[in-house]
């Protein structure tokens, strides 16, 4: 069975590195064999999560939107910059919300159990936004997502990439091919069908 791959970055940034960073991860997950799906988060836009908001109104359509496809999928490729050496708020929230679909109107929705993710970074400085996967990884792992331990960090991320859009570095572009290749190995085809 082929696995089902989401991809996504953490910035909605015009000219954002992360999503470059998630566009090349795309090709190697589809080079390696996935069945690649790629969105962004502007697409499924969310207000910041409010237990009254929640309460008065339910989750939010987008969440739920986004709970199915998050359990649709076998694995996750999150392609996310790096605040203040943490998680953007983008992407905690969009991770707070998905975490509190419980049922999409038709049944049960688990979008995070036995979901595997590959964590990657891209930044403009010499650490390529790592520090802030440590975070990330946390919080995943809290939800119940099965976090890969290869990871990927595109350091000067403004001359990183080729004009065939992967990394130039030899070594980054390793780092890139590994954390894929680690997703593919440990998740499990069919989770999500």
């Amino acid at each position: 069975m082929i696995p089902r791959v989401l991809v996504f970055a953490g910035s909605n940034r015009s000219g954002s590195f992360n999503r470059q960073l998630a566009q090349a991860a795309a090709k190697v997950l589809a080079l390696q064999g996935a069945e690649v799906t790629m969105i962004a988060l502007a697409d499924y836009p969310l207000p910041l999560v409010d237990e009254d908001l929640k309460k008065e109104k339910g989750v939010p359509a987008n969440a739920i939107r986004l709970a199915r496809l998050f359990a649709a999928h076998d694995a996750l490729f999150l392609a996310s910059p790096e605040y203040n050496a943490s998680i953007p708020p983008l992407v905690k929230n969009t991770i707070d919300w998905v975490s509190l679909v419980r049922s999409d109107g038709s049944g049960p929705v688990r979008p995070f159990d036995g979901l595997t993710v590959a964590l990657g970074s891209a930044s403009d400085g010499k650490l390529g936004g790592i520090r802030g996967l440590y975070h990330l990884r946390a919080v995943l792992m809290n939800v119940g997502a099965q976090v890969v331990s290869q990871q990927c960090a595109i350091s000067w991320a403004n001359k990183a990439f080729g004009e065939d859009g992967m990394p130039s570095d030899e070594r980054e572009a390793k780092h890139l091919e590994k954390a894929c290749r680690a997703l593919l190995d440990h998740c499990t085809p069919g989770r999500g069908r």
